[in-house]
């Protein structure tokens, strides 16, 4: 499967692959409205190169983008925000007000991933994390919105997944930048123009209820498309609520099954596989069971130790 760099997918928007692990992993967007741009996610530092390149070779001039936003500051979201905001002299970082002072000051946030990583797959995998001017940054509480040139931008606090994430929901498009509030859906897993979606329950502020109460609240909106940032356009999103609120509940019974293990993230991980392989059997997919565990293995790894968190606060 061959994911392009670039990609249109219509109402002025563009999916730009951002290079971490593999191809259809992460994206990020960029909107385009009359003469004025906002960057949607920024992936790593080192996405950075692949946002300019784009700009540049869409002639468009880095004074013209007004807003970068990362719906959380997770690395594989907002890992590029300060390095991007260095080179576009004229925009605002627009971030939830649990999240700005970790743009302003990441000195945690980098020593976090340098505990979890190590200095040699930190610089591997993130590049590094560069401090934000607070006068440049605009906290966005729920149902702020964000005027590009008429194009208007609403913020929704979306817990659940993050306690610092909101989602952005484009009334042009009808469509809402997920984060990581919808899922993921990895395009190969995509049959027949059948996504299929899985929660992401990484550490570590996974909670369950919230979750589930964000998604109701993006679906009343009633939107028409979500932009997943694992990953692309995903039409129709009501056709996928019911299967996430129900991996959801899942994850919480395996977890609860599990809570008194002496191996809690490694049973956690088998499980959640297990069940995960499970699901796949019956969405008929060509990959073999092999690549499918291959596929999702980071995922139910992230996944367990988020639930392991998650129960050590219960």
């Amino acid at each position: 499967m061959t994911i392009k760099t670039y990609e249109a997918i219509g109402y002025g928007i563009t999916r730009i692959e951002t290079g971490l692990v593999r191809p259809g992993l992460a994206a990020c967007y960029v909107m385009q409205h009359e003469n004025e741009v906002a960057i949607i996610e920024t992936g790593t530092h080192h996405t950075v190169a692949t946002i300019m390149a784009f700009l540049e070779s869409n002639k468009i001039e880095p004074e013209q983008v007004r807003y970068v936003i990362p719906t959380h500051v997770h690395l594989d979201h907002a890992g590029g925000v300060g390095g991007l905001m260095a080179r576009l002299p004229k925009a605002k970082l627009v971030i939830h007000p649990k999240g700005a002072r970790h743009m302003i000051a990441p000195e945690k946030l980098k020593a976090g991933a340098l505990e979890v990583y190590g200095e040699e797959k930190f610089s591997q995998m993130y590049g590094d994390i560069i401090p934000v001017a607070e006068d440049r940054v605009i906290v966005a509480e729920d149902n702020d919105t964000a005027d590009l040139n008429g194009r208007i931008l609403k913020f929704l606090d979306t817990p659940g997944h993050a306690r610092h994430h909101f989602c952005v929901y484009d009334a042009v498009s009808e469509g809402v930048f997920t984060g990581d509030t919808f899922g993921l859906s990895y395009p190969e897993l995509v049959t027949q123009d059948a996504p299929f979606l899985m929660p992401t329950t990484t550490p570590v502020q996974f909670e369950p209820e919230p979750l589930k109460a964000s998604i109701s609240k993006l679906m009343s909106l009633a939107p028409k498309r979500m932009f997943l940032t694992h990953y692309g356009l995903l039409e129709s999103p009501e056709k996928w609520v019911d299967s996430l609120i129900e991996q959801i509940n899942a994850y919480v019974t395996i977890a609860e099954h599990n809570k008194h293990s002496e191996n809690l993230e490694s049973d956690l991980t088998n499980a959640l596989t297990q069940y995960t392989l499970e699901k796949l059997k019956s969405h008929a997919t060509s990959l073999s069971e092999s690549e499918l565990h291959n596929l999702i293995k980071m995922d139910m790894t992230l996944n367990a130790q988020g639930l392991a968190v998650w129960l050590s606060r219960q």
